[in-house]
């Protein structure tokens, strides 16, 4: 029996906010929750604070990843979004003086470069390095990109995104073609290779699916 789909997928992203915690922030951030949401126009967040204990009065902040945006990008890429937001949990625990809920301040924007993640409101060179909008691009050869090669010639894997839209709807429409009986005028839905005879005018028309939708046999 294979490991379920949960802990296999929470696990690698703990595995990888352990291994960064690590080798770029000198295991200096705090545990965190770890969350998968989908969040418009975000790759992910950080929320300070999101968690409250039920056992106890401990808090925790939360650290979120949207799987709409895995679709065609690399590990890598999607790592650097967790790491991106380690950063913010960094901020979060450094200095007396937190910076607003989702702001990239200049400190924030250091240490992302010592890391080897520039900032950037494009997420190209020249972008603006802060403020509230502000994404990054991998520096080539920077820490990040050595440690995420290291992580990855372990034999570290991702393994779910989000499914893109076009492959559901495409497998919803598989799944309920329209058939129409040229004569009567009836109408049925079933998959594309199934076979309807027309109720109404009886055994001798089959219902199939034609260009258009709607034809009908005659045999």
């Amino acid at each position: 029996m294979t490991e379920s789909i949960t802990p296999v997928e929470y696990k690698a992203f703990q595995k990888a906010y352990d291994f960064f915690n690590k080798e770029l922030f000198g295991n200096h951030l705090p545990h965190v929750l770890v969350t998968l949401q989908r969040k418009a126009r975000a790759r992910g967040y950080f929320s300070p604070d999101r968690f409250s204990g039920r056992i106890d009065d401990s808090m925790a902040h939360e650290l979120a990843l949207n799987p709409d945006t895995f679709t065609d990008r690399t590990d890598e890429a999607i790592l650097s979004t967790l790491v991106h937001e380690m950063a913010h949990v960094w901020r979060q625990v450094t200095g007396d003086h937190p910076p607003t809920r989702g702001y990239h301040d200049k400190i924030w924007a250091g240490k992302m470069k010592e890391i080897g993640l520039h900032p950037s409101s494009t997420g190209e060179a020249g972008g603006k390095e802060t403020g509230q909008s502000v994404t990054h691009y991998i520096v080539a050869g920077g820490p990040f990109s050595k440690a995420c090669a290291a992580l990855l010639a372990k034999g570290f894997q991702l393994h779910w995104e989000s499914a893109p839209q076009g492959k559901q709807g495409r497998a919803k429409n598989a799944s309920k073609t329209k058939f129409s009986c040229s004569n009567c005028g009836q109408n049925g839905w079933a998959k594309p290779d199934a076979v309807l005879i027309c109720g109404a005018c009886g055994e001798d028309r089959v219902m199939v699916a034609g260009a258009q939708g709607q034809a009908c046999e005659v045999h």
